[in-house]
């Protein structure tokens, strides 16, 4: 029966792959929005994560984490070219909220700002790290026989990254997402390391919440 199976997917590889696609990245989020399942949000996040761990190990030749996490490309020759921008995109989520939103301008540090530590501590491991498993990892890896090209992955990687984001109920959450999304897919794209692209997205995120931009993202504010 297994190697019927086995035989079966291996020759219709590719639709069941696109079925995958569709039911984790269109279908998934989907019944999120539609049911308003945000503040279970971590929980379908992580469930999803092991879901693509599970196939990023099953189709690892080799060290599987050492393969994954690639440590040695977060070096300086990265960080540099990461920080200047990181620094430029934080000067522009201040001006937008300084002219969309100034009452949530950097309501946190002001409101509660023992938060802080605990939301930078916290963010990176619970939600930057599954993100980037799932939208850059697992993502170039498992759909790479229909999407042949880095181009073609970093945009329907930013794509349904964002669409996973209006889950939030707001226009700013998937917009700001797919600028995000494209900045650390092609980040992944360049180095393929797990480890470097979550340093990134950790720097995004902290700083959205110290800016206040948090609000958008967080499942609380769903109406």
């Amino acid at each position: 029966m297994l190697a019927l199976f086995a035989k079966f997917f291996e020759k219709n590889k590719n639709i069941l792959l696109a079925i995958e696609f569709l039911l984790l990245c269109v279908v998934l989020p989907t019944v999120i929005i539609v049911n308003r399942l945000a503040p279970y949000m971590l929980l379908f996040l992580w469930l999803a994560a092991l879901y693509c761990a599970y196939h990023l190990w099953k189709g690892s030749s080799k060290n599987f984490a050492k393969d994954t996490w690639k440590w040695h490309a977060v070096n300086k020759e990265n960080m540099m070219k990461i920080i200047p921008r990181w620094l430029l995109a934080c000067a522009g989520m201040w001006l937008f909220m300084y002219f969309y939103d100034p009452s949530k301008l950097f309501i946190i540090l002001y409101e509660r700002p023992m938060a802080l530590p605990m939301i930078f501590l916290l963010y990176p491991l619970l939600s930057a790290l599954p993100q980037e498993l799932i939208f850059c990892s697992f993502f170039f890896h498992r759909y790479k026989p229909f999407m042949n090209s880095d181009v073609t992955r970093i945009i329907a990687s930013a794509m349904v990254f964002a669409y996973a984001h209006v889950l939030y109920i707001n226009w700013v959450a998937p917009l700001f997402s797919f600028i995000g999304g494209l900045i650390f897919a092609h980040t992944y794209a360049k180095t393929r390391s797990l480890a470097l692209v979550t340093v990134e997205h950790a720097l995004y995120g902290n700083a959205m919440f110290l800016i206040g931009m948090g609000h958008y993202f967080w499942s609380g504010a769903v109406p």
